[in-house]
């Protein structure tokens, strides 16, 4: 027998409109976008549906957005019998997991996304500058350990190394002038390409300890359960053993290094052979192709995608 694992994608993945066509095809995802709203204090199928891409853009917008696009897909899923044994997100994608995997409850889980997205925000706009706002940038064409080898030559430029993407692939985060001296460095060593992401913040590095610090403080009164499924942490690459060490973890993200790629070797290390992206959007499948061609990665973020599957 197989064993499928749900990947969730995080910021940067989010488009206007996202979700809709689940919305109207499930009463459960209509009770789901009731729970959600409910718990955030927002109107979330306003903020889906009519939200621009810029609004969407905005950190304490975009990751409960996604998150609630993300458990939209794995509600129709399972409504159809589409069920998994493993879990692992993104980024923001890991809050996912975690829920699915038995780890927060429902309504805990939009509470800790909403609050993660307005201390991000916060922590990054306090680093923009009349050179323009932190943020981050692709890196194509490099292995893990040149782009670590370039970053030696940034030092003092506040400029890291925030995911592992894929083995071709890294993802910095740093303040405008860090970026841009950052540009020059990596296309003088060969990178292919430097492409700055749609988000709003310079995650995933020690810029955003005041995020980190406000995120501790959040979790220390939230549950944190022992899995009951697999699940896999982005700051290990490996999986989770405990709901303490998930809270930890999720503590530790925001200002530590997403290692994707371990967390996808560990993934098929564990046996599973079925894996399906889970949300809005096609960037994890895109990763997953780059590190392996022998098992492909599906995206099932909408109706159309989920019913092709079902018909095979």
């Amino acid at each position: 027998m197989g064993k499928t694992v749900f990947l969730f994608p995080g910021q940067g993945a989010q488009y206007p409109g996202m979700a809709k066509d689940l919305w109207d095809y499930s009463s459960k995802v209509k009770e789901l976008f009731e729970v959600a709203s409910e718990s955030a204090k927002m109107d979330l199928k306003k903020l889906l549906f009519e939200g621009t891409e810029e609004e969407l853009k905005a950190t304490d917008k975009t990751q409960i957005a996604v998150t609630l696009a993300n458990l939209s897909a794995s509600t129709v899923l399972k409504e159809n019998g589409v069920n998994a044994e493993g879990f692992a997100g993104f980024s923001l994608g890991e809050h996912s997991a975690l829920y699915e995997a038995g780890i927060v409850k429902l309504q805990d889980l939009f509470v800790i996304v909403k609050v993660r997205g307005e201390l991000m925000e916060k922590a990054s706009r306090g680093l923009d500058s009349s050179s323009g706002n932190a943020g981050m940038a692709a890196v194509v064409g490099l292995s893990f350990e040149k782009a670590k080898e370039v970053l030696g030559g940034l030092e003092n430029e506040r400029i890291y190394l925030a995911n592992y993407s894929s083995p071709t692939q890294v993802v910095l985060s740093g303040t405008a002038d860090g970026l841009n001296k950052a540009e020059d460095a990596f296309k003088d060593a060969g990178a292919r390409r430097f492409i700055r992401l749609k988000v709003s913040g310079p995650f995933h590095s020690p810029l955003l300890e005041d995020a980190r610090k406000g995120l501790a403080e959040l979790l220390s009164g939230i549950e944190y359960s022992d899995p009951v499924k697999a699940v896999y942490a982005n700051v290990s690459g490996d999986r989770i053993k405990s709901g303490r060490e998930a809270k930890d973890y999720c503590i530790r993200q925001v200002v530590s290094t997403v290692k994707w790629v371990t967390e996808e070797e560990s993934i098929l290390r564990d046996g599973f052979d079925t894996v399906y992206e889970v949300g809005p959007g096609k960037v994890l499948s895109g990763l997953w192709r780059s590190f392996n061609r022998e098992i492909v990665c599906t995206p099932l973020g909408t109706v159309d995608a989920i019913k092709q599957i079902l018909e095979g």
